[in-house]
């Protein structure tokens, strides 16, 4: 490819849209590394920490999209302590200062502020969508802003965050915007002004993806889809109503005309009966997210999945029971992502959650299944087995048994022969999460047989250093590595510490790692920062190196020690 002009290169340059394969074209040459640099437009940052904004900028002139990410993984079970950090103003303060024509955002587990928001919506002309996921830290005020001053905003998607509710922000769109695509504040708490609502969705001829919070009325939402027929994705707030009532009548006879949408999602109140008014779209489904729906019983649940053949995402409570997972098993063949969560309601709303036998039915009716998170009371081997046969497709399988150490019931013997199959026979599995009663011996058939694995989470497993250290010299791809409560100590730590700078982060608390551990181990990887924290407990140099790390945090940086850290945080 030499032969051609640049000009030429860097057009074909724009077709390559993967981050991976994009890093990979920049180090063919000087001059492939100068043209991706200069036609890269999209960017994603694993760790906020890991490279500071300005060499962001600096590599990537023409950055258009950035994608950030700022806590751990571990953040989302409450393991990170308050105030560690995560701050995503310094990045909005360095686009302005660079001039960059900045027109997407997308944010994970960030804190951002009103004050940032602001200044982001006044700083680039051209802005036209802002995604926020697990953040915390702005207000209402904040999102009133990007509403008045984003002209050209496509894009406001709002998923799992802390808002704090100021008074109203959906009025603050000017009559003028028209470019909407896609709206979510499913996740907000107060009260949202109606009629604000229905006039956006209104002149909003291209809304595509619509999500609405508890407070949003089925009255109302009967009105916004007149407004919308066109909707593809749908995220309903209150399902509550008469069954019998004109309004859903009047809705049934709405949602008809729903021609296009393919995705539900929401349902955050129910009443029994109300379901049927949704039945008409059901057919055309390919996703459903039912995972707050706690207000649907068990029988109005299967009989509503029942109608959507067509499902290859299902989210869903796991009230629904074994026969429940069954019936999902018969009547969604083309079914890919399965997702069933934890439900406070198990004995009130339905069976007493799944088992292994609803994940082997699942297995046997659903052959191209390929990401699986599945909350359970137990599994055995023989399951785990038949599903690896069944099922050889998975690239992500995430298992938790709520009761973590718990062994095969039928055998009473560790879960390592059926994780053993899952990592065999899945040749493409990136993303593993165990749990049960588990071995070293399983650790070393991940790192035998898990040549693509670029994340492992890990919680009450193992039995010594031999574990970890199977992992970390047989996954040559593994990207992160979580683990918590589990007997792994320094040498483990310390074994391969050449293996870090391959990977994104490890994670570890409640392990055997001392303090003298990781300070060997910052000292030797300049590269690498290694922090340690407490909750609300100041940790500093004057600890013993023999005292227990409660949580070390590691990550690969360009940046150096960050400079703000909470007193209860050691970057050593």
């Amino acid at each position: 490819m030499n032969c051609f002009p640049d000009e030429v290169i860097e057009q074909i340059f724009g077709y390559v849209t993967s981050q991976r394969d994009r890093n990979a074209l920049s180090l063919v040459c000087k001059n492939w590394h100068k043209l991706e640099r200069c036609s890269r437009k999209s960017v994603f940052i694993g760790n906020c920490y890991s490279i500071s904004p300005e060499r962001v900028i600096e590599r990537f002139p023409e950055l258009k999209s950035l994608n950030l990410k700022g806590k751990p993984h571990f953040a989302d079970f409450n393991l990170v302590p308050h105030g560690w950090g995560g701050f995503v103003y310094p990045w909005i303060e360095a686009l302005v200062k660079s001039r960059v024509d900045l027109e997407e955002l997308r944010l994970k587990r960030m804190v951002v502020t009103d004050e940032g928001l602001d200044l982001l919506s006044r700083s680039f002309m051209n802005f036209k969508s802002l995604v926020l996921i697990s953040c915390e830290g702005f207000t209402t005020t904040g999102l009133a802003t990007i509403a008045a001053n984003c002209r050209f905003l496509r894009e406001l998607d709002l998923q799992e965050n802390e808002v704090e509710h100021r008074g109203q922000w959906l009025n603050c769109f000017p009559d003028c915007c028209t470019t909407l695509v896609s709206l979510n504040f499913a996740c907000l708490k107060g009260e949202i002004n109606l009629g604000a609502l229905e006039r956006l969705v209104a002149r909003s001829p291209n809304l595509k993806s619509l999500r609405l919070n508890h407070t949003v009325p089925l009255t109302a939402l009967q009105r916004i889809l007149m407004q919308a027929p066109q909707l593809v994705d749908l995220g309903i707030g209150s399902f509550v109503h008469d069954p019998h009532s004109d309004v859903c009548t009047r809705l049934k006879n709405t949602i008809k005309k729903c021609k296009s949408m393919t995705s539900l999602s929401g349902f955050f109140e129910v009443l029994p009966g109300c379901l049927r008014t949704i039945y008409p779209v059901c057919m055309n489904l390919t996703a459903l997210n039912l995972s707050y729906a706690a207000g649907i019983h068990c029988r109005d649940l299967i009989k509503l999945i029942c109608f959507c053949g067509k499902l290859q995402r299902l989210w869903i409570m796991d009230y629904i029971g074994d026969y429940g997972l069954g019936v999902v098993a018969s009547a969604c063949k083309d079914l890919q992502e399965l997702r069933v969560f934890p439900s406070v309601l198990i004995g009130l709303n339905g069976p007493a959650g799944v088992s292994e036998k609803g994940l082997v039915a699942i297995s046997r009716g659903c052959s191209k299944l390929h990401s699986l998170l599945y909350f359970c009371q137990q599994m055995t081997n023989a399951a785990l087995i038949t599903v690896a046969k069944n099922c050889p497709n998975f690239v992500r399988f995430r298992l938790c048994i709520l009761d973590p150490t718990k062994p095969d019931p039928d055998t009473m013997q560790p879960l390592d022969e059926g994780f053993g199959a899952i990592v065999q026979s899945c040749k493409q599995l990136r993303r593993l999460s165990l749990s049960g009663w588990l071995t070293d011996q399983v650790f070393l058939y991940i790192g035998v047989y898990a040549e693509q694995l670029e994340m492992l989470s890990i919680a009450f497993a193992g039995e010594s250093d031999k574990g970890m250290m199977y992992v970390l010299n047989g996954c040559k791809k593994l990207r992160k590595l979580e683990i918590r409560d589990s007997p792994f100590g320094d040498s483990a730590l310390l074994s391969d510490i050449g293996k870090y700078e391959t990977m994104r982060s490890l994670w570890m608390s409640s392990c055997d790692v001392t303090i003298g551990a990781c300070k060997a181990l910052a000292e030797k990887m300049q590269r690498l920062n290694v922090e340690i924290f407490n909750e609300n407990e100041k940790v500093d140099s004057n600890v013993e190196d023999g005292q227990k790390v409660q949580k070390m945090y590691l990550y690969r940086t360009l940046a150096g020690k960050r400079n703000d850290a909470p007193e209860h945080v050691w970057t050593l």
